[in-house]
């Protein structure tokens, strides 16, 4: 007589989402999608600064660089306090960064960025205090100030509770930057320019090239490796190089990418490019089962020997794996068939990405496995 306990993997119910990709060989790509003329490198600037009207769940004391700073703040408006005096909990430290274009000029409005650097609970309802934001030669080149929006809430309470939505300490000030100068970039300036790539590819880079031969003339434009075209601007075109710029991103070219597969553990998608193939495998996927079986063992002790009756449960495990999941992919040309065979063997994400791996490291994936 023996109890049994049987535990067995549940049949998880998985369901493989596949995005296809077509080819746009047919139509081409406009060369401002794929790529960026040169001086048109964005400029991130950074600051510390100040946020205000907290209802309670700004920085603590044990933050001392907020109590230096309010200090500090203070004092520039003739108002001294001692820092130990100083028990405010509607402050935050923060930092604010933001990323600009080139072609901003003075005047221009931007969002930032804020995000805590202390221990503050929330940002709810803060307003940004004036911060000066600087580039990597330290010079300032705009200010910015104004309420902050974090898109969600964290409220806790005396005994513990909390109800939180969203993260609750950073956030964005729209349009709370203004430019003060410009960033000093001469974009349409030169007698040539270059496009860079944002995926280096030396049949991509060589089609630009051609491409824009073809409409501008020969030698106007030549390929100096995958990712960077070198572009003559033509004498008839100098006076208006604005013009010719905007013609130039127009220009539609025949792209050509590597082969990828790209697999998301977190949501189960799969991302295949329109050059992927599988070559023929065959992939074997087993269930396993597990199987505890308990035989009793009683110790009875004899008579008149004030002993007790002992229990000793002995488990014996047995583990069984069923491996009639077993499927054959021929060769499969594109992601339909790929799918379609991987969704008859129910797996999960992780199993998902393991067999990929598996097909990769076997070399019957034609192209490169990216894991997110």
């Amino acid at each position: 007589m023996f109890n049994e306990k049987k535990f067995q993997r549940p049949a998880k119910k998985f369901t493989l989402f596949i995005l296809f990709v077509f080819s746009v060989s047919l139509y081409g790509q406009r060369i401002k999608d794929i790529s960026y003329l040169s001086g048109e490198n964005s400029q991130q600037i950074i600051g510390y600064g100040l946020i205000v009207g907290l209802a309670g769940t700004g920085d603590t004391y044990r933050t001392k660089f907020t109590v230096q700073s309010v200090t500090s703040m203070l004092k520039r408006f003739g108002i001294t306090v001692p820092q130990t005096d100083l028990r405010t909990r509607n402050v935050a430290a923060v930092m604010v960064t933001a990323t600009l274009n080139p072609y901003l000029k003075p005047g221009a409005k931007f969002d930032v960025n804020v995000s805590s650097m202390g221990d503050a609970s929330s940002l709810l309802g803060g307003v940004l205090l004036m911060t000066p934001l600087s580039g990597m030669n330290g010079q300032v080149y705009a200010f910015a100030q104004g309420p902050i929006s974090i898109g969600g809430y964290d409220f806790r309470t005396p005994t513990g509770g909390r109800v939180a939505k969203n993260h609750a300490l950073a956030g964005r000030v729209p349009d709370g930057g203004v430019l003060q100068k410009p960033l000093g970039t001469n974009i349409l300036g030169g007698q040539e320019l270059s496009i860079y790539l944002h995926e280096p590819d030396m049949t991509t880079a060589f089609n630009i090239s051609n491409a824009i031969n073809s409409q501008f003339g020969e030698k106007t434009a030549i390929a100096v490796d995958a990712s960077e075209v070198k572009v003559k601007i033509p004498s008839d075109k100098k006076d208006n190089i604005v013009g010719f710029m905007s013609e130039l991103e127009s220009i539609n070219v025949q792209t050509d990418n590597t082969a990828k597969v790209v697999l998301n553990e977190r949501t189960g998608t799969i991302v295949a490019g329109e050059n992927v193939m599988i070559k023929p495998c065959t992939i074997s996927y087993g269930s396993l089962s597990i199987v505890i079986r308990s035989y009793p063992i009683i110790s009875q002790p004899g008579a008149f020997s004030n002993g007790t009756t002992a229990i000793f449960n002995n488990q014996v495990p047995t583990t069984t794996v069923d491996s009639t999941k077993t499927v054959a992919i021929t060769g499969a040309t594109n992601v339909q068939e790929v799918a379609t065979a991987l969704n008859s063997l129910k797996v999960s994400p992780k199993d998902i990405i393991s067999i990929f791996q598996a097909i990769k490291e076997a070399g019957a994936l034609v192209g490169e496995l990216v894991i997110l």
